[in-house]
């Protein structure tokens, strides 16, 4: 999802759980409550909005499961708090800055794990190992610069693929002509060894490809 697309949802969430609070009465007991449909569409559409975004170890995710478990205006109003906090998060972009780094640091992996296949004589998984993580650094750079992922195929959302996301990049001027040429024979690698064409390249090939890819990576982050 985009900014915008973030941030609407978010606030359809806050909006769930202020008619939550809309619900509240006394019980005998003097006690308040709120009427349990309400409370709990605003909890379960939060946590799945919330495990989608940040992952089950995540903080938010914990915090928000732990202090809403009751249909209380207080687990509501902390909801909504947390909630305002995550869309704060979104709007300063520190949600895409804490996503690069951590897919820094799994694609630096990728591409280790690739060296070393090549090193053991594995030239073929590594090509398509390091084709793949540079396939997903190009998704991440198109999230951050505003560029669609996906396209209408018959109605239906369906995600673009690298060639065209490469192509896209370039027209909005995250990088250059000459990276797009090199990206597409680094992909043309990546797809020679998925389908079997092994003969189509050799170890030096993929050598540079994996050396290019983390220079291309390291030069032009998220």
């Amino acid at each position: 999802m985009d900014k915008e697309t973030l941030i609407r949802r978010i606030e359809g969430l806050t909006d769930l759980g202020t008619e939550a609070l809309l619900t509240k009465y006394t019980t005998s007991m003097n006690s308040e409550r709120l009427e349990l449909t309400s409370f709990y569409k605003f909890r379960s559409a939060s946590m799945s909005f919330i495990l989608k975004l940040f992952g089950k170890s995540h903080p938010y995710y914990k915090e928000f499961m732990a202090h809403t478990k009751n249909a209380h205006p207080s687990s509501a109003y902390r909801g909504i708090g947390m909630l305002s906090a995550i869309q704060d998060e979104v709007e300063l972009g520190w949600l895409n800055s804490t996503r690069s780094l951590i897919s820094a640091d799994i694609f630096g992996d990728f591409l280790e794990m690739a060296e070393h296949l090549l090193e053991e004589k594995y030239k073929d998984p590594a090509a398509v190992l390091a084709g793949s993580a540079l396939e997903q650094h190009l998704k991440n750079l198109a999230l951050s610069n505003g560029v669609k992922t996906t396209y209408d195929h018959n109605g239906k959302e369906a995600p673009k693929k690298a060639d065209v996301l490469n192509a896209d990049l370039v027209k909005a001027g995250v990088y250059t002509k000459t990276d797009q040429k090199s990206i597409t024979s680094w992909l043309d690698i990546r797809n020679n060894a998925a389908h079997g064409k092994f003969a189509e390249y050799n170890d030096e090939q993929v050598k540079f490809m994996l050396m290019a890819i983390s220079e291309f990576m390291g030069r032009v982050s998220v």
